[in-house]
């Protein structure tokens, strides 16, 4: 008897990274049941994020699936993008068609908020792989629902790492720490991908070939948003191919034997000028605050890109 699929929502930023953990959900339909993509401004503006979204959609023929507009901005402070990352339409790389399948009227907050009360307590996993400003809007407007999330997978946050947009900050919690800040203090069970992990998991030739190698639609413009994605990271970090930060949330919810971390207290700075957006992780246990992430420090890389690649190869 098989288990049945895990519920998820993913709230996102397309962004090429993003793209493959959506492709990469949409794939793997026995494991995760999508009850809806949320967008929110982060790598690119809202009106981009909410279009990249159904563009991903489409490319993986699910033209069923309901993508929401969400926050246009962060709590409190002015939008933060990463066009120098992603190019200015965030899905930089292949030549991408407008997408003709319909936005939700809904707001992605009012849809989190109806669907977390609809659906049995403790069922519905978030996947945020972008800014948290759609999950800590949800939580304030309805704080009913907190309790009943299930687990939040993230992709954000660093320590060994530290910063990639600023010296000390990696970019998602950065844009909007405040919002980060009431997530990790709302006491539901998270599990965090930060740039400890996703820097492991390089988009190397080989592994860019065997995507290519697929022959498919899919695997072409997957390997092309690999080759535009990776040439900021090359450049900057000397590596052999880029990271892909936001599939590995996907591929913990489908194999978390891939991974490993501990569960550590992890603190957002929100005050300081130097430091605004950093996660300040636990990971040697020196204070005595609560434990409150499963923050993950290593991944079987390889065993990420087979398992990404086979998925993709159902597209």
């Amino acid at each position: 008897m098989s288990k049945a699929p895990r519920k998820i929502i993913i709230d996102t930023d397309p962004g090429q990274d993003d793209a493959f953990a959506i492709l990469l959900a949409l794939a793997s339909p026995e494991d995760l049941e999508v009850l809806g993509i949320t967008a929110v401004a982060g790598n690119v503006p809202l009106a981009l994020t909410e279009r990249n979204a159904r563009i991903v959609c489409e490319l993986a023929g699910r033209h069923d699936v309901k993508v929401f507009a969400g926050c246009d901005r962060p709590l409190v402070r002015p939008l933060v993008t990463a066009e120098h990352v992603h190019g200015k339409t965030g899905l930089d790389g292949p030549e991408m068609i407008e997408p003709t399948m319909a936005l939700q009227e809904a707001h992605a907050v009012d849809f989190l908020i109806e669907t977390l009360r609809a659906e049995a307590p403790g069922s519905v996993t978030l996947c945020p792989l972008g800014p948290l400003t759609n999950i800590a809007s949800a939580f304030r407007k309805a704080p009913d629902v907190v309790g009943r999330v299930a687990e939040i997978v993230l992709m954000g946050g660093a320590y060994f790492e530290v910063g990639n947009i600023t010296p000390a900050a990696e970019f998602n919690i950065y844009v909007d720490p405040e919002a980060a800040a009431e997530v990790f203090a709302a006491g539901v069970p998270i599990v965090v991908m930060p740039l400890d992990v996703t820097h492991k998991v390089l988009t190397t030739r080989a592994r860019v070939e065997r995507i290519r190698a697929l022959g498919s639609r899919v695997g072409q413009v997957a390997a092309e948003w690999a080759d535009f994605f990776e040439r900021f990271d090359v450049a900057k970090y000397g590596t052999e191919g880029g990271p892909l930060h936001d599939p590995c949330v996907v591929a913990y919810l489908l194999k978390p034997e891939l991974f490993s971390g501990r569960l550590i207290n992890v603190e957002i700075e929100t005050q300081s000028a130097l430091t605004l957006g950093m996660t300040v992780a636990d990971w040697w246990g020196v204070t005595d605050r609560k434990a409150n992430a499963y923050f993950v420090g290593d991944v079987d890389a390889q065993g990420f890109f087979d398992l990404l690649t086979e998925r993709l190869a159902r597209l």
